[in-house]
Parts: structure tokens; sequence; C-alpha cells
């Protein structure tokens, strides 16, 4: 569903004759002043990532970018929209599948699928004692969104609401520049027995995924990030790195972590959970590591309870309990 989008006079980023298959939207490696190798700087590959319009587009390709937001420009750029339009990416499909959600890695050989808003809605709310079954994430440039619906919760019996949903307002708070668990903290907070309101913006939908409402259900395939032998980790500070995938035990680990986070906190964030392993899998102590941990995630104002069970589920790990 090609938006017709015009070449340019000079080198264009959008290459319309190419198909939006992962298994060819591999990387071209000449140079890239930008990446550094592993654990390195400076000079690297240029890795050109190809990159779709997930309802529908030429293909494009993207390139010289070092976190989230450099990418959503860059996407912006390739397709002639403001880098805002862009609400989240997704990894080898054009479906709204948050197991697939791009976050601070991409695989070497990942298709990058960009979703940008479609329609606005808004609905009441009504919160009661069994809590909503929103499970919120971010893009990492300043959208919140539900990742997950819990079957038979409260969220789940209102058809207008769909996982991929932006959450844009919720009564008159703007959200926008929120991250994740400042969403689900203001949610947690609201009181029960009352009605709230949301202001929400979807996805714009493909014609193969109208009518489509996912429950953010797990992907058989894994937490794999990509088909390639490494993958490009972006930071928020300092430059990129093209990285190995994580080990089997990091893998066990992180997967843990985020089901920990969901059921803590309301939401799921695989670089977050990454981040955390990284942290705690040389501490042997479970104050130690609740002590580097608010040293450097201090933010996120994790309970006593958590840590002490992300840092017995980093111990299963490493021991092969999980």
């Amino acid at each position: 569903m090609p938006l017709g989008i015009g070449r340019r006079k000079k080198a264009s980023p959008l290459v319309e004759s190419e198909e939006a298959e992962p298994a060819r939207a591999g990387l071209d490696v000449d140079r890239w002043e930008g990446v550094g190798g592993r654990g390195g700087s400076g000079g690297g590959p240029r890795l050109i990532f190809h990159t779709q319009l997930a309802h529908g587009s030429p293909t494009g390709r993207i390139e010289g970018f070092g976190n989230v937001r450099e990418l959503y420009a860059k996407i912006g750029e390739a397709f002639g929209i403001p880098p805002a339009e862009v609400m989240f990416c997704t990894l080898n499909t054009h479906k709204v599948d948050m197991e697939k959600l791009l976050g601070g890695q991409i695989g070497l050989e990942d298709f990058i699928f960009a979703h940008v808003k479609g329609q606005r809605k808004e609905v009441d709310v009504f919160k009661g004692d069994d809590g909503l079954g929103l499970t919120i994430t971010d893009n990492g440039a300043g959208y919140a969104f539900i990742k997950r619906i819990r079957e038979g919760s409260v969220i789940h019996q209102m058809q207008v609401v769909s996982v991929g949903d932006m959450i844009e307002s919720i009564n008159g708070q703007d959200l926008i520049g929120w991250r994740h668990y400042e969403v689900a903290k203001l949610l947690k907070e609201l009181p029960k027995g009352q009605n709230f309101h949301m202001k929400l913006v979807e996805p714009m939908k493909a014609f193969d995924m109208v009518g489509q409402r996912s429950g953010g259900a797990r992907s058989a395939s894994g937490s794999h990030l990509g088909t390639g032998r490494g993958t490009l980790r972006l930071r928020s500070k300092g430059p990129a790195t093209v990285e190995e995938l994580p080990s089997a035990f990091e893998e066990k680990a992180i997967e843990k972590v985020d089901d920990l986070l969901e059921s803590y906190m309301g939401i799921r964030d695989s670089e977050l959970a990454a981040t955390m392993v990284e942290l705690g899998k040389d501490k042997r102590h479970p104050d130690e590591f609740a002590e580097v941990l608010d040293e450097t995630l201090g933010d996120f104002a994790f309970p006593d309870e958590f840590v002490f069970d992300v840092w017995g589920a980093i111990g299963d790990a490493k021991v092969g309990r999980l």
C-alpha cells in the first residue's frame, strides 16, 4: 500500500522497488563514523537499516542514528513526516506486536516498521477494586502507550481501547514526555470508585489490521531481538555500539526481570530489565545490588521486595534454575 511519496532529485532514502521482507532487510556494511565496534568508538561499519511505515509505504533506508529520538528523526526525514508522528517501531512485522517492539537494540538484520499516529479517541473508565488490567510501556521519546491488556479486566471489556494506543492525557493531564512508570504510577493513584477520562491515539492501520484488537500475548518466537549475530545498542547518552546478542543466562534473567516489572509496577521494559541484569550479575549480596540500583535507577523508586526478587531471579538464572 504505497503512499505515493515522490522521489527526490538527489539520492533518496526511499527504495520503491524493494520488498519488505525481513530476510532481505539486512545490513549494508561500508563505513559509519558514528558507530564503534564492540565496546569501542570512532570509525566502524556503516550500518544501513531498511524501514517502512507500518500501514504501507515504499521502503526507506536510514543510517547514522545513535538513540531512539535520532532514529525517529531519520524515519521522518526518509518519509517526509514530522518525527513526532512516529508512535513506536516494531521489528520484522508491520503488525502491532508488542513482543516485537524496538527498544534500545536493533538486530543487524532487523527490518524496522514505523507506526504513526492514526485516529484519536476518548473514553471514560470506571476504576473499581480489581485494577485496570493495563501494562504500560513507552517509546523512549516521550510517548507512553498500552503494551498489554489483561483478559477479563475493566479495560478488556472496553472495545474502543486497544494494545498500541498512545495515552495522550488522563483527566486533562497532558502525558507527552512522561515515562511509562510515571503513567503507571498516575493510574495506580487514581481514586477507586470513580470514573476517569482518557484521551488516546491509535496507530494508523493497514488494511489487514483493521478490526484487530490484540491482547498483547507473548510471541512464541522468544525474546531474540534479531536474526543477526549482533545488535546495534542505542543509548540516551554516548555513541551507539555494535554488540553481541545476550547470552542464554542473560536472556532468561531479562525475561524473568521483565515479568517482575509487570507484576510490581505495571510496566514491561526489556531494556530496563537488561540494564538491571547487567548491574546485578556480579553482585554477591542483595544490599550491594540495591545500592547500585538506587544510584543508577533511583528515579523508579523500586520497592525493597521487588529489588530482592530481582536479585534472586538473576541468581537463579546464573545457576540454571530458570
